[in-house]
């Protein structure tokens, strides 16, 4: 039975030349076929499809509609016309939004071009893939986070004690006979005087009631507390976004990176071959991916009872690694505060510089061993790599914060020092100690390692070290460790954000030369979307543990020594309350209500309306994305569809080309005499 041969041809109606676009931004209803169509059956079958014509222009993009460019064209002019009968202004507020979109791409371009050692990033993402590079964006952006709180202590602590003075009880700052070399290691001696620590700020000739030295003191803090939390917050919900969006809910396709990844701007041989490492990198990703999630499916029901027994037989061994850590740190923090004075006293410099590192010393062999054991622990569990370095950091960051927060609890409750200029001091050696760690790690371990494999290959202690990979969660764990030392200490220790600054923009520089003359690429890569959504997480679990502590120490602990901004019986609460008593009535009176429980009510119901629209906005965008996703599939159907009738017509038509010629044939073959 011969198939019938589908028409292509347009219908010239009234109806069809009158519209000029469908509901399905495509001109296939002008075409018999378009009923044929997979998404026009789908549409139908849910109701969502109405017969009825629309005489009125669609909105969809030109590059969306199937049509060729005269069409398109065509198409454009009769959106003009349509637009200037109705609004003669829209097209000049079309043409003005269009540049001022190109405005602020070229100014964010530009702006980005110069941001500092972006050559080096692009120069480590094309070597070491994009998980290596989200590590120095990180670390970049620890460093302009710290520069802004230096900014912020010169402007509320440090610039007025310098401009108004200090008290004039306060001792002057001198190098005297019993200070030494090691005092800047133990932040004791000449240090503990200088404006490093909280002991320095006095009260001064600027002593108003709500302009003062405590008062600045105090403001400088939490300004920098809540504008940390501000930018890490708006980060992490930034980044989530972005990989919720491009996680498992959104499939790349593999032609759209081979075909359509090329940059065609790129002009000198070095980038071309970053941009080939760019793309040959997240293929192998992508492909590693895919091979596992093809042999999960592969489970069965017993594998996967045996996979979860293995997996909480290892979660004990994990919980015990930590108790046993955590044991370690309290002796250590016992045996170093009840010590130090008789290592003065009987012992030798070495060791009682030893014995005042003895808690940081044992916290950072924790956590340089314990990371690794991790990280060996979460192989053996058969997760996917992004899962796999995921678990490693997670465990690890509760390692790194737990070990800090009860060595701060330890040295909170056994001390009978003056306790702010105490914690300040043992932040200090943390920061010092770090950096210290970082440097000696690089240069005493991981080149002279290169060296001996690149000069005695074959020897045993090359074959026994191997290849140096550079291992991005283990390394993010030690800036988001450091950045919570620098936010617990910066109330005890003003300087240590320029501290800090200073540390993490030679550490870029040690990191960098780690990485390019010490380490080879990883064999798999991990994917930087979710990598730096954690890594800001974690970042923010750290800044929510300084912001605890700060508080535990402002509200239950008082203070322990008259140095320092609050001196006379002084504390937080009180030069507040002092400044709010000296205000207008009606000021005091709206602070009072502000502060009362009955603020917290309408408060309350605020945050509920404000977070229920946006749940609302949200699961609105969801049902829009999914029908924009189910949009695509019907789009790559009806394209199969159109190919497979297109095939269709034209093999019909080459047979009946076929018949028709040899019909011919017979016709013109004079027929034989019988």
């Amino acid at each position: 039975m011969e198939e019938r041969n589908t028409n292509f041809m347009r219908l010239l109606s009234d109806r069809s030349t009158g519209s000029t676009l469908s509901l399905n931004s495509n001109e296939y209803y002008q075409t018999e076929i378009f009923d044929q169509l997979p998404s026009v059956h789908a549409q139908l079958s849910h109701g969502q499809l109405s017969r009825a014509p629309r005489d009125k222009a669609s909105t969809v993009p030109l590059r969306n509609l199937v049509m060729c460019m005269q069409g398109k064209r065509d198409a454009r002019d009769r959106r003009m016309r349509q637009i200037s009968d109705n609004d003669f202004q829209e097209p000049w507020r079309r043409r003005q939004s269009i540049n001022r979109k190109r405005v602020w791409s070229y100014m964010r371009g530009a702006i980005a071009g110069l941001l500092p050692w972006q050559h080096m990033l692009h120069a480590i993402e094309g070597r070491y893939g994009v998980g290596v590079k989200a590590y120095f964006v990180f670390l970049r952006y620890l460093i302009f986070l710290n520069l802004l709180h230096c900014a912020l202590v010169w402007g509320f602590i440090l610039g007025p004690t310098m401009i108004y003075g200090r008290s004039n009880d306060s001792e002057p700052l001198r190098f005297g006979g019993n200070d030494s070399v090691l005092d800047f290691f133990l932040g004791s001696g000449y240090l503990d005087r200088s404006p490093v620590f909280f002991g320095f700020y006095t009260r001064g000739s600027l002593n108003f009631p709500c302009l003062n030295t405590p008062l600045l003191y105090v403001t400088g803090i939490f300004t920098i507390i809540i504008l940390s939390l501000i930018m890490v917050v708006r980060r992490t919900t930034v980044g989530y976004k972005h990989t919720w969006m491009l996680g498992k809910h959104y499939s790349i396709n593999v032609s759209y990176k081979i075909f359509c990844g090329w940059d065609f701007t790129i002009q000198y041989p070095a980038a071309a071959t970053l941009k080939h490492s760019f793309i040959r990198n997240d293929l192998k990703l992508f492909l590693y991916e895919q091979t596992f999630s093809m042999r999960r499916a592969q489970w069965t029901l017993g594998q996967r009872m045996r996979l979860f027994l293995l997996r909480f037989i290892l979660n004990l061994v994990v919980l015990s690694l930590l108790g046993g850590a955590f044991c370690l740190i309290y002796f250590a923090t016992i045996i170093s505060q009840r010590d130090w004075q008789r290592s003065n006293l009987y012992l030798s410099t070495l060791v009682s510089l030893l014995l005042h590192y003895l808690p940081p010393i044992t916290m950072t062999f924790a956590n340089l061993v314990l990371p690794l054991i991790f990280r060996k622990i979460s192989s053996f569990e058969d997760y996917s790599p992004t899962i796999q370095d995921n678990t490693t950091l997670v465990r690890s960051i509760f390692l790194k914060l737990a070990s800090l927060g009860i060595y701060l609890y330890f040295v909170i409750t056994t001390t009978s020092q003056t306790r702010e200029n105490l914690l300040g001091r043992e932040m200090y050696k943390l920061c010092i100690f770090n950096f210290l760690i970082t440097f000696s790690t690089t240069f005493l371990l991981n080149y002279p390692r290169k060296l001996v494999q690149e000069k005695y290959p074959s020897s045993l202690l090359a074959r026994l070290s191997g290849e140096q990979h550079f291992l991005v969660p283990l390394n993010v764990l030690d800036l988001v460790y450091i950045q919570t030392v620098y936010w617990v200490g910066v109330y005890y220790c003003p300087l240590l954000p320029l501290i800090g600054t200073v540390t993490l923009v030679v550490t870029i520089y040690i990191k960098k030369f780690q990485v390019l003359r010490c380490c080879v690429a990883e064999r798999r890569m991990i994917r930087a979307s979710s990598s730096s959504v954690l890594f800001h997480f974690m970042l923010l679990l750290g800044l929510l543990m300084a912001a605890a502590t700060l508080g535990f120490n402002l509200y239950q602990l008082p203070l322990s020594s008259s140095r320092g901004p609050f001196g006379k019986g002084e504390n937080v609460f009180n030069v507040t309350g002092m400044c709010v008593d000296s205000l207008p009535s009606l000021a005091q009176s709206t602070l009072r209500y502000l502060a009362s429980e009955a603020f917290a009510i309408p408060l309350i119901l605020a945050e509920i309306i404000i977070l229920t629209s946006y749940v609302s906005r949200g699961r609105a965008n969801q049902k829009a994305i999914e029908r924009l996703k189910y949009m695509l599939v019907m789009s790559s159907s009806d394209k199969r569809f159109l190919v497979k009738q297109h095939a269709t017509m034209f093999r019909h038509q080459k047979n009946h080309r076929r018949r028709a010629c040899t019909a011919d044939i017979k016709e013109d073959v004079p027929p034989q005499s019988q």
